[in-house]
């Protein structure tokens, strides 16, 4: 690859990790499901599309005029009146006999900020929203998906990181207070949310046009139940509401310490309106009064409750005003729902439409960049000459937003082209030609930074922890035999938050490698997903290429056919039917 090519590649925005065979080489560009060729399209974007920031303080500054006015929506729209017999099915969502928190402390705390004016001068039907949020990526906020539901945030949202101020309008303009503004490009709800109840997952991401410089916190492990057990000390987070008499939130950030509680005390309280496994029940039995009580209140939804440095909980509901004797707080259960909210964490993409793209060269060396439609490949944009290359890899190995390239020479040498706006190449290190193959599969160690698997030519299988900024720490291994295996996958294929790894075998039968989500051991047993048939000339593990929050995997046949396999997110039975993606995949003898 020359260096005017380099450059050429500079503009491109960013996929998913994916694995290439090689296979037998056609003239013809491969074709649609409708085996139409696709023409070249103009790429979409080199970046996520933002706002101005004039518009976006313009939405901070209309919720705050709001919110100071006590005109903010900061709850669902159900509520229970205190008092209320429990198992109504009204709820509220709400930090009442809270201490001052320094953002410091709590750097992944963000403000989220929504303001709608219609369209017109009447301020009548203005509608401002106010929720907290965590960043679990640098331009991924966690956040209820009551503060999402109905809402364009792309259209109306703004994100105010890195200060434990509330923003004030001066004479001159808003106040940030060091803090800084960010769009949002992209909106998700579990699909499972059902807002009349504020059941079936309280849980959302918001996806930042811009990466932020902010230390992240990572939602909890499938696995864990010992953040759960009754009486754990737990911290909650928010500007919410100080105090039951009155509606205005905190200007400042506030937390609490409280214990979590068993399931039995909040069904106890709120009978059938509380979920078990979808919720989390935590806090001591409300005074009645703001004296003795300690709670989150109106303005805290969204906000983390934290366990043993990890999110166990997002502030979901409770009941009116806060305070009413023997109430708890209802949290959305994250651990129940991490395998959800990771895929959307690690779910950039070429396009930036949420859905993983397709790297794929010819062999006469021109590489292509083909994006996804769902269950389809709808135009692809030329990369140029990239027969100097015998591997490329789809990552965000700095967890910025962008999918890049990471990349083998025909010499052995690992590169990472980093798309930072200008782009640059980047050597990870040499005497990678060693290496039969190399997949970037998400993160198996654990902390929240994408890992890299290899397998050697002697039937070793590696695993490099990344550090998050292109570079690997020292290898760990996973053991030998692999030389019969043919690797691939990116993401969760099982559905429970850690990324796993698929293996074919000589007899043609597909295995799934449930990652543990740590260094050592790196899988649990495998589990046999397909018992024959599995023996394609290429496979291409992108990540999410329908655009549901499950890993897929792209499987090419020995006439050229691609075939879509959607994943269903479980070890036993991974994927749906296939789908015919096109004919005519033969021309290509690299995917990535």
């Amino acid at each position: 690859m020359t260096s005017a090519q380099r450059r050429a590649r500079t503009v491109l925005p960013a996929a998913a990790a994916a694995l290439a065979l090689g296979g037998a080489m056609l003239g013809a560009a491969p074709a649609q499901a409708a085996d139409a060729a696709p023409a070249p399209v103009k790429r979409n974007a080199t970046k996520a599309p933002g706002q101005s920031k004039a518009d976006l303080l313009d939405r901070v500054r209309g919720s705050v005029a709001d919110i100071n006015d006590g005109e903010a929506d900061t709850t669902p729209a159900r509520e229970r009146e205190a008092g209320e017999t429990p198992g109504s099915g009204t709820k509220e969502s709400y930090i009442i006999g809270g201490a001052p928190a320094a953002i410091t402390e709590a750097p992944w705390m963000v403000q989220l900020h929504y303001y709608d004016d219609k369209g017109n001068d009447d301020e009548t039907d203005d509608e401002g929203f106010f929720c907290g949020g965590s960043l679990v990526a640098p331009n991924k906020v966690l956040t209820a998906a009551h503060c999402v539901y109905g809402l364009n945030w792309a259209l109306n949202g703004a994100v105010v990181s890195g200060t434990g101020q509330m923003p004030t309008v001066t004479e001159t303009g808003l106040d940030l207070h060091g803090g800084r503004i960010d769009g949002i490009t992209r909106q998700w709800m579990s699909p499972t949310y059902d807002d009349a109840t504020i059941s079936g997952g309280d849980v959302a991401v918001l996806t930042l046009s811009e990466a932020v410089p902010h230390r992240t916190l990572q939602p909890t492990r499938s696995g864990d139940t010992a953040s759960y057990q009754d009486g754990v000390s737990a911290t909650v987070y928010g500007w919410g509401r100080t105090s039951s008499t009155s509606d205005e939130g905190s200007q400042t950030l506030k937390k609490a310490v409280i214990p979590m509680r068993a399931d039995a005390s909040c069904s106890s309280y709120y009978g059938g309106d509380f979920v078990a496994g979808q919720m989390v029940c935590a806090g001591n039995p409300a005074s009645g009064q703001d004296a003795g009580t300690v709670s989150p209140c109106n303005g805290d939804s969204g906000g983390p409750l934290v366990v043993n440095g990890r999110i166990a909980g997002v502030v979901s509901w409770g009941v009116r005003d806060c305070v009413a004797s023997g109430a708890y707080s209802v949290y959305a259960k994250t651990s129940t729902y991490v395998g959800q909210i990771n895929a959307r964490v690690d779910d950039a993409d070429l396009d930036f439409d949420g859905r993983a793209d397709l790297f794929a060269r010819t062999s006469a060396g021109e590489a292509w960049e083909y994006y996804s439609r769902g269950t389809s490949l709808g135009g692809r944009f030329s990369l140029g000459d990239w027969s100097g290359e015998n591997l490329v890899r789809q990552a965000d190995l700095d967890r910025d937003g962008r999918q890049e390239y990471l990349y083998r020479t025909t010499g052995g040498v690992l590169r990472w082209f980093h798309i930072n706006g200008d782009g640059s190449d980047h050597t990870v290190g040499s005497g990678w030609g060693a290496m039969k193959n190399i997949l970037v599969p998400g993160d198996m160690t654990g902390d929240a930074l994408p890992d890299l698997l290899a397998q050697d030519k002697n039937g070793y299988l590696w695993l490099y922890p990344g550090r998050g900024n292109g570079t690997f720490g020292t290898r760990v291994s996973v053991g030998s035999g692999w030389g019969v295996m043919t690797i691939a996958g990116k993401g969760d294929f099982t559905g429970d938050g850690k990324a796993d790894m698929l293996a074919r075998d000589t007899s043609g039968r597909l295995w799934v490698y449930p990652g543990r989500g740590t260094a050592t051991a790196t899988f649990t047993n495998r589990v046999l997903a397909g018992k024959s048939g599995w023996n394609f000339t290429a496979y291409a593990a992108t990540g999410d290429v329908s655009g549901d929050g499950k890993a897929d995997l792209l499987a090419r046949d020995s006439a050229g056919v691609m075939w879509l396999y959607q994943g269903r997110s479980s070890s036993t039975a991974p994927f749906v039917p296939r789908v015919k993606i096109g004919s005519g995949w033969n021309a290509f003898n690299l995917f990535g």
